[in-house]
């Protein structure tokens, strides 16, 4: 396979830092409180060991709580986990892992059970019975759902709880994971196992907070990279963070080019000016709002998803996305819109109080008024690689949910199927954790141990890259555009930064938007949420996937495997 490449910067395997001004030791280290790290914690926990979780601002703050749509899982009597599996499949455009399908929605049914006996509450019919719903892509109403359109919301609500009343789970807010310590060992490098973390927590210890946590296993639960990206649905805090970590430390990751865009995001003076976003994220408009029968149309009142997939409105993401970027090259304009209108006011206000709310703050009422809408980066289907059991490349290394890859997803995640995903590996990690749970090892005498040896790039050029990735890495890309990105990557990548928080986030850009770029050029087909326009078709020669990393000299690699 030829895989044919653009220069892109040199990229640090270690960031530049003092050395830790603290250090404690726990079982396990989980880094991450959506709902993958909540719950690999609790079962962690269950299992009888010490964990301490570190999140990089307030427990509640990662993307769980902006999932709006629910969680897929086979619930009714007439659906069965292989019409799930046939769905999740269709929507990963041929690079599905079969395996890790058929774990997803064996067990997921299971594990949302579970999720219900810690608390969390799904909105039920009057008989008392679940209510279940239908998003893009689902065959079947198999999507339970929260508060209407909260039910991100109602699982932390739910998991936070749970994780409160266990005296034995440390948390660590307002801390920024930074490097990945390993044992010495016979790998690249002189390195073995993961035996630890270096953070910066604000505030705390010496050097404005750098510290270290020791640990037996590492689980990575940091969410997204949607911060690449000048248009995003996800939080201010989703800058890649896991997987630049894994990247640096010599992890492989996979599948990266394939970002999905949400095709309905709301179209704002000012992205995400509403109550408690960040500033650089956008609320999301839930395609469960098509599943009740909303209509996408243009500026003209046309319905234009009719006729171009079976579906319509409530094809896969990657489709929609598509149809609507489409139609605002056609028309010069920058969006499209939903028309709820005939569903009434009473119905959306109990539906989508969120939804509403969003809409209301910026003067739009779905009541009487079209909702304009437009793509932006969603969810990473790609990130570090993992086994069955989320086991990356390297050993006591775990990761779940969005930061990993596990297979789930492909080319294109089905709507709803990512809680259900942190559900279901994080329990897999914990089994396999408590299963055999190495003695604490002594990090090696590497730069993140003793400090020195690494470096950043500056926050300065952060909103370049992200104009860059969204005009030449985003809905549409092409040899041309990715060429051009990739020149702006190089020339931000030149600079060099200072060890602070800011730098520390930039760097994690541009690393993950630079393998990001790297794959999306050397995949010259257009398959799922990745769409080439120099090369619009799928092509079987593609069906597999790109594997790589860093490099020891800081080069990006890249490898192909056959699906």
């Amino acid at each position: 396979m030829d895989l044919s490449s653009v220069e892109l910067p040199e990229l640090p395997r270690l960031l530049a830092a003092p050395a830790p001004g603290w250090v404690e030791t726990t079982d396990v280290i989980v880094v991450g409180s959506g709902v993958a790290g909540l719950t690999a914690a609790l079962h962690l926990r269950e299992a009888g060991l010490h964990v301490t979780v570190v999140t990089k601002v307030d427990m509640d703050e990662g993307s769980t709580r902006w999932a709006q749509g629910g969680i897929a899982a086979v619930l009714d009597p007439a659906d069965t986990p292989a019409a799930h599996a046939y769905d999740t499949e269709l929507a990963g455009v041929g690079l599905c892992d079969p395996a890790a399908v058929r774990v997803l929605v064996e067990e997921g049914p299971t594990r949302l059970r579970e999720l219900m006996r810690v608390g969390a509450a799904f909105d039920r019919n009057p008989d008392g019975s679940l209510m279940l719903t239908r998003e893009g892509g689902h065959r079947a109403d198999r999507i339970v759902h929260a508060g209407g359109d909260a039910t991100g919301a109602e699982v932390q609500r739910a998991l936070h709880a749970a994780v409160g009343r266990d005296p034995w789970i440390r948390l660590v807010e307002h801390a920024l994971v930074l490097d990945l310590l390993r044992a010495p060992g016979a790998g690249p490098d002189g390195l073995g196992p993961a035996c630890g973390i270096t953070l910066h927590v604000l505030g705390e210890g010496s050097e404005d907070g750098v510290g270290a946590i020791l640990a037996r296993a590492v689980v990575l639960a940091t969410g997204g990279m949607g911060q690449v990206f000048a248009a995003t649905t996800n939080p201010a805090v989703s800058t890649g963070d896991g997987v630049a970590l894994a990247m640096r430390a010599g992890a492989t990751v996979t599948d990266v080019e394939f970002v999905q865009f949400h095709p309905t995001a709301l179209i704002v003076p000012e992205p995400a000016r509403v109550p408690g976003a960040g500033l650089a994220q956008q609320p999301l408009v839930s395609e469960a709002l098509r599943g009740e029968g909303a209509h996408l149309v243009d500026g003209d009142g046309k319905r234009f998803m009719v006729g171009r997939h079976e579906l319509a409105e409530l094809a896969p993401r990657d489709v929609v996305a598509k149809g609507i970027h489409r139609v605002l090259l056609d028309t010069g304009a920058d969006h499209v819109y939903l028309d709820a209108r005939h569903l009434g006011g009473d119905f959306l206000a109990g539906r989508f109080p969120t939804i509403v709310a969003s809409c209301l703050a910026i003067g739009v009422d779905p009541a009487v008024d079209l909702i304009p809408v437009a793509p932006a980066a969603h969810y990473a289907s790609g990130g570090v690689r993992t086994d069955l059991r989320g086991r990356t490349s390297i050993p006591g290394l775990y990761a779940c949910g969005e930061v990993a890859c596990t297979g789930v997803h492909g080319a294109n995640r089905l709507a709803s199927n990512s809680l259900l995903e942190g559900l279901v590996f994080s329990r897999r990690i914990a089994d396999d954790i408590a299963a055999g749970l190495p003695e604490q090892a002594k990090p090696a005498e590497t730069g993140a141990w003793v400090g020195g040896g690494g470096w950043v790039v500056p926050a300065a050029g952060t909103a370049s890259l992200q104009r860059a990735m969204t005009r030449g890495a985003g809905v549409l890309r092409s040899a041309e555009t990715l060429a051009a990105t990739a020149a702006t990557l190089t020339g931000l990548g030149a600079g060099r930064g200072a060890p602070r928080t800011a730098d520390w986030e930039a760097t994690n850009l541009i690393t993950v938007a630079s393998k990001l770029v790297a794959a999306a050029y050397a995949r010259r087909e257009t398959r799922g949420c990745h769409w080439r326009e120099d090369f619009p078709a799928a092509d079987e020669r593609w069906r597999g996937h790109l594997v790589g990393g860093i490099g020891p000299a800081g080069r990006l690699t890249e490898r192909w495997q056959e699906q």
